[in-house]
């Protein structure tokens, strides 16, 4: 399936019936937008453990997997609650178990769990304030169960972001690399946020992106815990609550597809 939240794009393989054996070139392919179908993340659903309903594996346009992505979560609680008719939902991933409901008008709510504010958590190369990172612009650091550096700027509309995410994603300091996003406080409750997403680039959303930049911001003392978050594909809500930093927005199906044998094989 092909499904978009706000323009944040994914394939969504439903692997629950059979297994779905996908290499690392294969994902690629299926990345590429002129000459495969074209996403920022891969979704395989499988089957849950017995305490969920279903299990999601994620990767990265690169191939490189990622442990959470909020945006695709949306979009699989919402397929998975439309074939059952249920309105709430246990969703496993690498990080751990998500709950995920209906909240009316069409929107989905997930709940992507505690942000990982420790150096170690998130993780950098070693011990330092992840209020307060000692990169020019001083970013935070945050996870979400994937590493985020969130820089506040004056205005994020003009932050070359096509060289400042590249710049920041390999930093030395993260390891593992990391989805780097700029931002500008709107009001109180309102931020305008863009991302790079570390094996993919410029997106026009991202959910975990956007806990993380909420979270930031909180810690900061520049916003509330409950913010509204305007990316460049539309709008979410964020609410970072005791028993976690709940995301709500919309979600779309575009099609469902089959890839030809001849495309699989050509790309094993």
């Amino acid at each position: 399936m092909k499904m978009h939240g706000l323009g944040n794009d994914f394939v969504v393989v439903d692997a629950r019936l059979r297994s779905v054996p996908l290499s690392s070139a294969l994902i690629r392919a299926v990345a590429d937008r002129h000459c495969g179908v074209g996403f920022d993340q891969l979704v395989v659903i499988g089957t849950g453990n017995g305490e969920s309903d279903a299990h999601m594996v994620f990767y990265n346009a690169d191939g490189s997997t990622s442990q959470a992505c909020g945006n695709a979560s949306r979009c699989v609680a919402r397929y998975v609650m439309d074939e059952t008719g249920r309105d709430s939902l246990r969703l496993t991933t690498a990080r751990g178990t998500l709950e995920a409901r209906d909240a009316g008008g069409g929107m989905t709510s997930v709940n992507m769990g505690a942000p990982l504010l420790r150096w170690n958590q998130i993780p950098l190369s070693r011990e330092m304030d992840t209020l307060h990172l000692p990169i020019e612009g001083d970013p935070v650091a945050t996870s979400m169960g994937n590493p985020h550096c969130t820089f506040f700027v004056e205005d994020a509309e003009n932050t070359p972001l096509e060289t400042f995410g590249p710049d920041h994603e390999h930093h030395p300091f993260f390891p593992e690399r990391t989805n780097v996003q700029v931002a500008h406080i709107v009001g109180p409750d309102h931020i305008r946020m863009r991302v790079w997403e570390r094996g993919v680039g410029v997106t026009l959303a991202s959910g975990s992106s956007s806990c993380a930049t909420t979270v930031a911001a909180a810690r900061r003392g520049l916003t509330g815990r409950k913010v509204r978050v305007d990316l460049d594909g539309g709008q979410l809500d964020i609410d970072w609550r005791e028993d976690g930093v709940w995301m709500t927005g919309a979600t779309a199906h575009v099609f469902s597809g089959t890839l030809t044998g001849a495309f699989v094989d050509d790309n094993a």
